[in-house]
């Protein structure tokens, strides 16, 4: 049986360090090095406040994590039910921003590509949207491991 998580909660931001932490918790036991927990931790959290800050507008809604372990590879889809992006591939371009001239900079989809191993974007309008990445994790040195064990 494969390991998998599935969590589902508001789209608040006091919910985000919440949901970047439970995916880190559930994605040690594939032994990830610390930069590579640190990648899907900030791949995660982007992909999180994507959803806050997009896809209810300031409204209510949900925002659903899961996530499946499979060998070396952590699996993960965040996805909402959101107003839904209308162009997606503009959309993951840097610096693409559609809030103007608020302290948003449009790299968030650029930091989930660069961090993970796969990414994909999936949007309708006015029916959500779906990121899904996966990040495969690397043998990685014996150091890294040891001080990311003795942090747990």
């Amino acid at each position: 049986m494969k390991n998998y998580l599935k969590l589902e909660f508001p789209a608040l931001s006091e919910n985000e360090p919440f949901a970047r932490g439970t995916v880190a918790a559930f994605c040690v036991r594939l032994n990830p090095s610390l930069d590579e927990l640190s990648d899907v931790k900030t791949a995660v959290s982007e992909a999180v406040t994507n959803c806050i800050v997009h896809a209810y507008a300031g409204g209510e809604g949900s925002i659903c994590i899961e996530c499946e372990a499979e060998d070396d590879t952590l699996h993960i889809k965040i996805s909402d039910r959101g107003r839904g992006i209308e162009d997606v591939a503009r959309a993951v371009e840097p610096f693409f921003t559609t809030l103007g001239d608020e302290e948003r900079s449009g790299m968030g989809f650029t930091i989930m590509q660069t961090f993970m191993t796969t990414f994909k974007v999936e949007s309708k309008l006015g029916g959500g949207t779906t990121v899904t990445m996966s990040k495969r994790f690397a043998a990685g040195s014996e150091t890294e491991r040891d001080g990311l064990a003795d942090a747990q």
